[in-house]
């Protein structure tokens, strides 16, 4: 299938997910997780009308969007886990940032956004199933992540983001969406802020992240075909 027709059926699939829900399509985030794949498929996916694109790694990402720097429209975050190291790059090119895991992290962000005059919308990353392998702040010292991140004059905290256990059985992931859920929820009641986004749901899992309340949704395979590894 093309990518025009790849997308039309993911819009028919995340339209009736928000139903579910009891939300409106236009309120979820399509995101084209366009880590290795060629400007070409990014261009023929903007030509069927997606908007916003993410990227796991800051220099493919940073040549990605000085090729396509004419598409004024388009909107691009990072995806991928961040090294503090090339946090002035991150803050320079990337409208949101979904991978803040550590109070050094913050640090850095903050310092580097402060430096450019920006207010840099983070979200912050939650290491929700607990895995060795993965980032994420670990549930239990999510709080203290929070009260420090919103302390930063220079970031802007809209929310959460996670990566659950890889299942081929996508209705495993319905517990770590909801989770998720709650535990946007409990910071809300904590801090008295609203948290506009969950950032959750890949490809094989995006319509239960939707039912579970997902407003990004971070769709790479079943948009743009197998990775160019």
């Amino acid at each position: 299938m093309s990518i025009k027709e790849n997308i039309k059926q993911i819009l028919e699939i995340a339209e009736k997910s928000a139903k579910k829900s009891g939300r409106n399509l236009k309120d979820i985030i399509i995101l084209g997780a366009s880590k290795t794949q060629p400007i070409e498929k990014i261009i023929d996916a903007y030509n069927a009308g997606l908007r916003y694109f993410g990227e796991n790694r800051v220099q493919e990402g940073i040549n990605k969007i000085e090729a396509l720097k004419n598409y004024k429209d388009i909107h691009w975050h990072l995806i991928g886990g961040l090294q503090t190291n090339k946090a002035k790059y991150a803050v320079k090119y990337f409208e949101l940032i979904h991978s803040l895991d550590r109070k050094s992290l913050a640090d850095e962000l903050d310092k580097r956004a402060k430096k450019i005059n920006k207010i840099q919308d983070v979200l912050i990353e939650v290491n929700i199933g607990k895995e060795e392998s993965k980032y994420g702040v670990k549930p239990e010292d999510l709080n203290s992540l929070v009260e420090y991140t919103l302390k930063k004059e220079n970031l802007n905290l809209l929310g959460l983001m996670c990566i659950p256990p890889y299942s081929e059985n996508k209705e495993d992931s319905r517990p770590y969406f909801a989770r998720l859920r709650d535990l946007k929820e409990d910071i809300e009641k904590e801090f008295n802020i609203q948290l506009p986004h969950l950032s959750m749901g890949m490809s094989n899992d995006f319509d239960i992240a939707i039912e579970e309340g997902a407003t990004i949704v971070r769709i790479g395979t079943r948009l743009f075909g197998e990775r160019n590894y």
